[in-house]
């Protein structure tokens, strides 16, 4: 995929090179390695240069960053394009957003080589004739639901990167919990994995990292409470982890709760998975930086045990 950059040199960047110039625009090392190799990758007034070049007033300055199935990106084993369902909430081309349906491993792993969102972001591009690595921003567990971004090159994912690490990119989770859960609060607990697993999580003030959740109570059916989570961190299963140490678990968690059938109101109910959704995602777009935002309302297995709410 051929995604192009054009500046044209404002006062305060003449003087300085295209390589400091780069760095100010937030070029990683490698996307700057991949202007340098591409033909006509980096141009001052339609002239070939390099890095070291010193750049004047008015010049306009012309990136070419190509990125092709042969091209030597992020290291990447091949993922094996799939048409499987894809729900696509926004796209340009610098971006995807996804809203990932429950039961889609995000990327292949050996017990789920072809049936990843990877897999069918891969298909989709193939599709229209495009090729970009797999980048996913925010990844969610299998069984999460929701809003997840993909940047469709080096230089978005950059930037999105950045602005994951220094918290810009603002995510609100809707989750189930088994109890009253109470009105609002914090949880403030580090977060480590547990010694005897690879996998599962527990809250450790000795050995775990740092990790912060704020939570709402949206709503109490019989003994359950649909609840907005929004994460100040990002450990893995954190919201899982915490939700569980506060005594309201989520529902259908098979690590940490694996309770799935319920009695609501005279009607048997049942869940397949934690009832975990990612609702909102809020962030600067990489490249123009206007403020997006985006809603993926309730699945329905998570639904049926609030019909009342539409958050």
């Amino acid at each position: 995929m051929k995604r192009i950059f054009t500046y044209e040199i404002q006062p305060e960047d003449a003087g300085t090179s295209i390589r400091t110039f780069l760095k100010n625009k937030n070029f990683s090392r490698s996307a700057v390695v991949l202007l340098k190799k591409t033909e006509n990758g980096i141009m001052v007034d339609s002239n070939r240069c390099y890095v070291n070049r010193i750049l004047n007033e008015g010049e306009i300055l012309t990136l070419s960053l190509i990125e092709n199935e042969n091209a030597e990106t992020d290291g990447q084993e091949k993922i094996i394009p799939n048409p499987l369902p894809l729900s696509i909430a926004y796209e340009d081309e610098d971006l995807l957003v996804i809203n990932k349906s429950a039961g889609m491993p995000t990327h292949p792993s050996l017990r789920h080589y072809t049936d990843t969102l990877a897999n069918a972001v891969m298909f989709y591009a193939k599709e229209r004739g495009e090729y970009y690595p797999f980048r996913c921003i925010n990844r969610l567990d299998r069984d999460t639901s929701g809003l997840t971004v993909i940047a469709k090159n080096l230089y978005s994912s950059c930037i999105l990167y950045e602005d994951m690490k220094k918290r810009r990119i603002k995510r609100t989770y809707y989750a189930i919990t088994d109890g009253v859960l109470p009105a609002c609060g914090t949880i403030d607990a580090p977060i480590a994995r547990k010694e005897e697993s690879v996998i599962a999580r527990t809250v450790d003030f000795t050995r775990g990292e740092r990790a912060v959740t704020h939570f709402e109570r949206l709503a109490v059916n019989g003994g359950l409470s649909l609840a907005k989570l929004t994460p100040e961190t990002g450990r893995t299963h954190q919201l899982r982890v915490h939700m569980r140490y506060l005594g309201f678990p989520l529902i259908g968690d098979f690590l940490y709760h694996p309770a799935y059938d319920f009695y609501l109101g005279g009607e048997a109910m049942r869940i397949e998975r934690q009832a975990l959704h990612a609702g909102t995602l809020a962030f600067p777009h990489p490249v123009s930086g206007e403020p997006l935002l985006f809603r993926a309302p309730l699945p329905e297995d998570m639904r049926q045990f609030f019909p009342m709410v539409i958050p």
